[in-house]
């Protein structure tokens, strides 16, 4: 809705009208609950209509404010969106409570007044909101009233459909603060007070594109700047640990993947995208290979989020899966700017890898706050998700920025990087080894001279 100069709206609601066929009187179906103090109100309470695929059912949509807008008639006052979905059969109800425990302070004075929103998944990929709780005041450590909810208006009968709760600090002007949210399913939901029903609430900032937060890589401010002078931030950190980390490679082959771009010739988003345009082979011959891959998609790709770092870490850990035997060991180098809107799921994937022959190595360039990187790092809290710890420690965190030489001298900047991002590797490897009880192979004989008999001692 548009705000008028002299008057905010405080209280907004909804109303729906139909018509009966063949009848041009509009009659009062059902409203919506009143919301205060915002412009652009999001209603929990649904309408349910029988639907007729033989006869046209006129809708109207009224929304009605303590006070007239005072606009202009027939001029343009803001959009109201409708989304519909056809309802499951399930009658079900379900009765839920939820607690919250240490939660973020958002009020300056005092601690913070939290409530919940839930929302459904919708078929089309977007969320619709479901339900919102009361708003418990002055605490960190909520405990909300237990409510009743059909599960078709939680999930409309799908029990592996997606469920969003995000958590807010409620203000009086109806600028709710954002604390954080996680995501769960009714299936996960229904196994009742456990381990399982336990959620971390992941907070990021309100923008949350990854590669796009960089700008437009033909900008100077961007991340990913090709500069005729320099490396970029991102090409520097690829160069420094891909020129060491190369050399214990056999083939030289390495296998380039990007995540968070919108690909041509469609513009789909994918979190797991072949540099080199190839999807068949993403393979790039040697570290010189993936820079170049790298600096071509930067011409054929839009940076765009959000950014999943699950999708490429399942991608190696289907590769280690297969080879078990200590034949092989695969490190995955991910280069991020620090914002990840998958965390949940990340864990549960380095969780999932922690028992495979794999390392990750995360490098976070720019000024961006790793708080999440650190997290997934795990060297002072075993990371762990849904109750379960990662059997060893695979992730190493650095950011780019705390090596970087005050002088400008990049190749002493790399240098430094290289050396700490590799410092654990040796040991995830041997560690990986040990548990398996996988022994080095036997060394090869010693190189003989043509000519000289081979001795032997007994």
């Amino acid at each position: 809705m548009i705000k008028n100069d002299c008057y905010v709206p405080l209280f907004t609601v909804c109303v729906l009208y139909t018509q009966a066929m063949g009848n041009k009187e509009w009659r009062e179906f059902g409203r919506t609950e009143v919301i205060d103090n915002t412009l652009n109100p999001d209603f929990v309470r649904k309408f349910i209509l029988d639907y007729f695929f033989e006869e046209r059912q006129n809708l109207r949509f009224d929304l009605r404010l303590e006070k007239p807008l005072g606009g202009i008639p027939g001029k343009k006052c803001g959009t109201v969106i409708v989304k519909a979905e056809e309802l499951n059969n399930c009658r079900e109800s379900v009765m839920m409570q939820f607690c919250g425990n240490k939660l973020d302070k958002k009020d300056f004075f005092g601690k913070s007044d939290p409530f919940l929103v839930f929302y459904r998944s919708n078929e089309d990929g977007t969320f619709t909101i479901c339900h919102k709780t009361e708003v418990v005041k002055n605490t960190l450590n909520p405990v909300w009233q237990a409510f009743k909810i059909p599960v078709r208006a939680l999930c409309n009968g799908d029990y592996d459909r997606t469920i969003k709760i995000e958590v807010y600090d409620w203000d009086r002007d109806g600028s709710h603060d954002f604390i954080g949210e996680f995501s769960t399913s009714y299936r996960e939901l229904s196994r009742g007070q456990s381990q399982f029903n336990v959620y971390e609430v992941s907070c990021w900032e309100s923008c949350v594109l990854s590669l796009c937060t960089t700008g437009n890589p033909a900008q100077p401010t961007s991340l990913h700047y090709m500069s005729p002078y320099q490396l970029n931030a991102y090409a520097m950190a690829l160069k420094a640990v891909g020129e060491i980390i190369q050399d214990y490679d056999s083939d030289k082959m390495f296998p380039a993947l990007g995540f968070g771009a919108k690909l041509p010739p469609d513009g789909r988003v994918s979190h797991e995208f072949a540099l080199n345009g190839n999807p068949q082979n993403p393979y790039c011959a040697g570290i010189d290979g993936v820079m170049e891959a790298y600096y071509q998609s930067l011409k054929s790709v839009q940076l765009y989020g959000p950014t999943n770092f699950s999708p490429v870490i399942n991608h190696v850990a289907r590769y280690a899966s297969s080879v078990k035997d200590g034949s092989q060991y695969f490190v995955l180098l991910i280069i991020t700017d620090g914002v990840i809107s998958d965390m949940a799921q990340t864990k549960e994937s380095i969780v999932n890898a922690s028992c495979l022959p794999m390392s990750i190595i995360i490098v976070g360039v720019g000024p961006a706050e790793f708080d999440a990187m650190v997290e997934l790092d795990g060297d002072e809290v075993r990371i762990s998700s849904r109750g379960r710890y990662a059997e060893r420690d695979i992730v190493q965190f650095v950011p780019f920025r705390d090596y970087i030489d005050r002088t400008g001298n990049h190749v002493l900047s790399m240098a430094r990087l290289a050396k700490d991002v590799l410092a654990e590797i040796p040991d995830q490897f041997l560690s990986y080894m040990r548990t398996r009880g996988i022994k080095p192979s036997p060394a090869p004989p010693p190189y003989t001279p043509p000519g000289q008999p081979l001795q032997t001692q007994i």
